[in-house]
């Protein structure tokens, strides 16, 4: 025997096998169909007795195998079902024929056999046989189980028979000696008298007879019989019998104490058939094996004696059986030919300790059978050898033993010797091994804790698959194979095996690209996407907000109406969150449909050469997504590299970024961020508001590297900067286009100055907005222009470190606060030395730096329904150079009460030509660094009218604020009515080109004082002196004859805002000889009409007080008259600039002679 039955368990030594075989032409599945049938009679209660027969089937059995069944009875055929078909009379006899030719085949054991016909009808078809069943057709058969039924009966009679035959045997004939085939051989010339020789044949025989009652189901007595053959083999050292003799005795033990069987048995259920013929058969489980009365006494064995204290006597324990196992293995072991007895051996007793749980005894027994010889094997004999040691060792819990053997038959499928290897067999049997090697297929297993498993056995595995799969013809597989290996062993791989793993996975890709299905194999098993999460490795995911000048900004007013209110409360001490709700997490800023959107990845290359990542997009989910795939190159072991993906939300809503896709080495991969657990987010749902228009915007001035002070450039769409004179303006022509989808259907525009430390007079920037919202709604591709006019103003006073610098350079500066250039640029440009551009920029110094920012807020479409709207920001930069100083700054009293001279010393610090001019006055024209006087006359100012701040404004200003704000307002109007002009002519190769003139302002804002501007107001207290109803002031001769009374009339107008009064006047004459003597005795030249004295009484504010009087001239001359205060006059208290009254100069003539006279 040389081919073993590795699914023999212990309890099959109670059975009696059966061979179903065809003969003929038989459709296989219309066989097995009826096989199956057959099979299912697996057991049998036996008519008017309470024993059950056991019936083990085989649809094919090798005929050397039969020899051994004196051996071992549960090894003869003693059953022959054929199954044929015959479609007619005349085929009849030939398949007759051949059912008694299969007979022969066993005939040396077969205790009955049937036959069975399908599709004969007719004549011989009705003869009643009992060896042979007709049936028109496979599906025409509804009593194939009961004939079964009665055919094992019939093998249990003659089984009965046979074993009564051979118990009661007590001739005096000698007893036969049974053999194995291997042993007749030796047996020749043997002494056949002698004791040895009988007690051998008494011990073979008491083994046989209890391989017959074990059959007929007669546990006791074949545990007795198995008792007496190991005691009568044991004294004549009859080793192979005797370990024969061992393993009934351990079969019959295990039998007892497992009822439910230890291999595929196990759990024996009667056929329907059975479950329906209840009359007359065993219940269904019952496990009490009796003994039948009369067998006992035919077999000698008392009667009385109990059946469970012979039970109890008789049967080995657990732990016995396994020793018994043991001792009869070691005999078989003796005997070379007896190999495939002790490898069946071995299983039993490897099944019995996997339900006893014993799993290393067992594995001692799996490692003997790895080492019995059974000689020149098949490729397939050696595949089902280490198939069944892998099952086994499975069995008792050896997973990775199990996948060990598993392999090593996948491999014997491909061995070199086969002609034509089975690399599907070979791919199924290595997809068996995961399990043991604690590999899985699915990649998320693999993102659960630490790795598990020998990585090197692993990888090997992971190869060998790959390999199959590819031998198999299936390319797709080798790419899912070889890309889970990469993404699972990446870590334990060396830098030459990844080289050599991605080489080999290009190679594949090229012909089949890997992507995200699921690949179903035939077997069913399905085996999920492997996404390349490590290649690239993301370490975090950071939604960014768009840039500031796509921002969408909520109206104030509508702010609170999207808030939720998730929770009532506005702390809570208790935290309850994990990863997956800070992804879920909604982002406290807006995306804009339409707008391009931007998800910051750090990523991190880990292999250790160049890594191309193609199609690297994004996963959403909630809207509309449009994305748009990049690509990247990332370096050797790069570390943390940041990477941007872009895309476009074509609808509004809650987007969430679900994770990103890649494609590497021709897989794609879609890697969700809730798989990785180690990406950090700040969450992963934003808001998509809907669509805003989008504005470009351009201007005539050039762009500037500039960033404005506090704000950084990506607050500000673009900078502009220009470089202008203290004065200066300049025009600027802003084009706005709309390179949006929406129509722009509001446009607001705002400024403000950034550099605080800079006063500014005057308005910075100006606009009218008038004629570009004429042109709304701006369509998209429309452009309106606007017009911004820039106009600097500043202050260059206050610079106390440049006193002495124009002190050294000679220019008067007394008393007053200046403004200047460095003394170096003068001293150069005194000594007449050339200074270049660059030179001079690098000593001039005292370029002052004004900037703003332009905001426009612009909105359209949808969105502005929705309450938002966009930003816009232009940053102004304008460097300021000084265009004249007034380096000194005074008044002279003009002959009229209500103006004054304002004399300005006016420096040229610039390396140009500079023509100024003032209202009513010549031009004076200075040269590089020259200083020049101008006198200029102007009328005193009413500072009194200018707007006075409202109440609250006093009440949360300071009280310097207040005062600058006045000063601000009282030079705003004095400039105003000097109207200083500036021309400038830029001088280039000695040439004078007039269209790079240049003009201005210049502002004395910044460098009057308080007494220059005492002296430049109106006094509070307003005197008005007419002479004969006419003002006298500004150098008026009011003419008079003499002898005719002069009226005169002094007028008071009082602008405080105290009442005054009363005041006593007294008008003094006198004569001015011009050599400075004044006479004042004019007693006999002027005299008064009524007192020299005028009384005002009280005068309120905003009122007036006249005084009239009279005088009257003698001599004719030039007379003054000086009006005093009486020094007694309530009046002093004030100040004595506000009692300034105009001079008056009067001219006495003679009186014109009267026609006639």
């Amino acid at each position: 025997m040389s081919i073993p039955d590795y699914m023999q368990c212990a309890e099959d030594h109670q059975t009696v096998l059966v061979v179903v075989q065809p003969v003929g032409i038989v459709p296989e599945d219309q066989f097995f169909k009826i096989y199956k049938r057959i099979a299912s009679v697996s057991q049998v209660s036996i008519r008017d007795s309470q024993r059950l027969l056991y019936i083990r089937y085989r649809h094919h059995y090798l005929p050397e195998n039969n020899e051994w069944g004196d051996f071992q009875t549960h090894r003869k055929v003693v059953g022959l079902v054929s199954i044929t078909t015959c479609d007619s009379a005349k085929d009849w006899p030939q398949t007759s024929e051949r059912f008694h030719g299969q007979k022969e085949v066993y005939s040396s054991t077969l205790y009955d056999s049937r036959l069975m016909v399908f599709g004969l009808q007719g004549e011989i078809a009705e003869q009643q046989r009992t060896d042979v069943a007709f049936y028109p057709s496979f599906e025409e058969s509804p009593d194939v189980e009961r004939r079964v039924e009665d055919f094992v009966e019939s093998i249990f009679i003659v089984l009965e028979s046979k074993r009564l035959d051979r118990a009661t045997d007590k001739s005096g004939d000698k007893t036969p000696l049974l053999c194995v085939p291997f042993e007749k051989k030796d047996f020749v010339g043997l002494d056949t008298d002698s004791r040895h020789y009988k007690k051998r044949c008494q011990g073979r025989m008491r083994k046989h007879v209890g391989d017959l009652c074990l059959q007929a189901g007669m546990l006791q007595d074949a545990l007795v019989h198995y008792h007496m053959a190991v005691e009568l083999l044991r004294g004549v050292n009859d080793f192979l019998w005797l370990g024969a003799a061992l393993e009934g005795l351990c079969s019959a033990s295990v039998i007892f104490h497992y009822p439910g069987g230890t291999g595929k048995l196990a759990g024996r259920k009667p056929s329907v058939s059975q479950a329906a013929d209840t009359g007359k058969r065993h219940r269904p489980g019952a496990q009490e094996v009796l003994i039948d009365p009369g067998a006992l006494t035919a077999n000698g064995i008392s009667a009385d004696t109990s059946t469970e204290i012979g039970r109890a006597k008789n049967c080995l324990s657990p732990e016995d059986i396994i020793e018994k196992y043991k001792e009869a293995i070691s005999y078989y072991g003796k005997y070379k030919n007896a190999g495939v007895i002790e490898l069946e051996a071995c299983v039993k007793a490897v099944r019995v300790l996997a339900i006893q749980k014993r799993a290393r005894e067992a594995s001692e027994f799996l490692q003997n059978a790895v080492y019995i010889n059974l000689g020149q094997l098949s490729e397939e004999e050696k595949i089902q050898r280490y198939s069944i040691l892998s099952e086994l060792y499975e069995l008792i819990g050896f997973h990775r033993k199990s996948a060990f053997f598993k392999r090593v038959a996948a491999m014997q499928c491909v061995a070199p010797t086969i002609p034509e290897p089975g690399w599907r067999a070979c791919y199924k049997l290595l997809l068996e091994t995961l399990p043991g090697y604690s590999l899985s297929l699915d990649p998320k297993d693999f993102s659960k804790g630490p790795h598990r498993g020998w990585a090197a056995v692993q990888v090997r595995l992971l190869h060998e698959l790959v390999y199959a799969s590819r031998r198999m013809g299936n390319p797709a597989l080798s790419v899912r194979h070889l890309s889970f290996l990469l993404q699972t062993m990446l870590d334990f791989l060396s830098d030459q095996e990844k080289k050599e793993v991605t080489q080999s996975l290009e190679n594949y890709t090229s012909k089949c690209p890997g992507g995200m299905e699921v690949i179903t194999l035939p077997d069913g098993m399905k085996l999920p996407p492997v996404p390349f999460t490590k290649l690239p490795i993301v370490r975090s995911v950071k939604l960014l907000n768009l840039p500031i000048t796509l921002r969408p900004h909520k109206v104030k007013g509508l702010l609170g109406q999207n808030m939720s209110t998730a929770s009532p409360f506005i702390y809570s001490p208790i935290i309850m969150h994990n990863r997956s709700d800070e992804r879920c997490k909604k982002i406290d800023f807006q995306w804009v449909q339409g707008d391009v959107c931007e998800v910051q990845l750090m990523v991190y290359n880990p292999m250790p050469y160049e890594l191309r990542v193609e199609n690297m997009g994004l996963l959403t989910s909630g809207v509309e997504f449009e994305s748009l795939p990049a690509a990247l190159s990332l370096p050797a072991e790069s570390g943390l590299y940041p990477v941007t993906l872009v895309g476009v939300p074509r609808t509004a809503g809650n987007i969430t970024i679900n994770g990103y896709h890649t494609s590497v080495f021709g897989v794609t991969s879609e890697c969700l961020l809730e798989t990785l657990p180690t990406v950090k987010t700040s969450g992963c749902l934003v808001e998509v508001i809907p669509s805003l228009p989008r504005l470009q915007l351009s201007t005539s001035l050039p762009r500037s590297t500039h960033t404005v002070q506090s704000m950084s450039k990506e607050e500000l769409c673009s900078s502009v900067s220009v470089q202008l004179f203290n004065g200066e303006k300049q025009q600027m022509t802003i084009t706005l286009e709309n390179i949006g989808s929406e129509e722009i259907q509001t446009l607001e525009l705002t400024s403000k100055i950034v550099s605080t430390k800079e006063k500014v007079f005057g308005e910075f920037l100006s606009w009218d907005l008038e004629d570009a919202l004429s042109h709304l709604p701006l369509k998209p591709g429309q452009a309106v222009t606007l017009t911004v006019g820039i106009k600097v103003k500043l202050d260059f006073s206050g610079q106390e470190s440049l006193l002495q610098d124009l002190n050294e350079d000679g220019i008067s500066v007394t008393g007053l606060p200046i403004s200047s250039p460095l003394r170096q640029v003068l001293k150069a440009r005194s000594e007449s030395k050339s200074v270049s551009s660059e030179s001079g920029k690098t000593e001039y110094s005292h370029v002052k730096t004004l900037e703003a920012v332009l905001n426009f807020k612009y909105s359209g479409g949808v969105g502005k329904v929705e309450g938002y709207y966009k930003e816009l920001s232009l940053g102004v930069h304008v460097d300021v150079e000084p265009s004249v100083f007034f380096t000194r700054v005074s008044t002279l009293p003009a002959t009229s009460t209500r103006q004054c001279h304002l004399l300005l010393d006016i420096f040229n610090p610039t390396e140009h030509e500079l023509t100024v001019s003032a209202k009513n006055n010549q031009e004076l024209v200075l040269h590089a660094s020259e200083c020049q006087r101008m006198a200029i006359q102007v009328d005193k100012f009413d500072f009194e009218s200018l707007p006075q701040p409202d109440h609250e404004t006093v009440h949360f200003s300071n009280p310097k604020q207040l005062e600058e704000e006045r000063l601000h307002a009282q030079g705003g109007q004095i400039n105003s009515k000097l109207g200083i002009c500036c021309a400038y002519s830029a001088v280039l190769l000695n040439q004078i080109h007039p269209s790079l003139e240049r003009d201005g302002e210049a502002s004395v804002e910044g460098v009057l004082n308080q007494l220059v501007l005492e002296h430049l107001q109106l006094a509070p207290l307003q005197w008005d002196v007419l002479v004969n109803g006419k003002p006298c002031d500004c150098d008026i001769i009011a003419d008079c004859n003499v002898g005719v009374a002069v009226t005169l009339e002094v007028k008071l107008t009082n602008r405080s805002k105290n009442p005054v009064g009363p005041l006593a006047l007294t008008v003094m004459p006198y004569q001015d000889f011009q050599n400075g003597v004044q006479n004042y005795d004019l007693e006999d030249a002027v005299t008064f009409i009524g007192s020299n004295t005028f009384n005002i009484d009280t005068v309120k504010p905003r009122e007036s007080s006249v005084c009239e009087g009279a005088l009257l001239f003698l001599y004719t001359g030039d007379f003054y008259l000086n009006i005093k205060f009486q020094d007694d006059s309530a009046g002093r208290a004030l100040p004595l600039a506000w009692f300034t009254l105009p001079s008056v100069h009067l001219r006495a003539l003679e009186a014109p002679l009267q026609a006639g006279a």
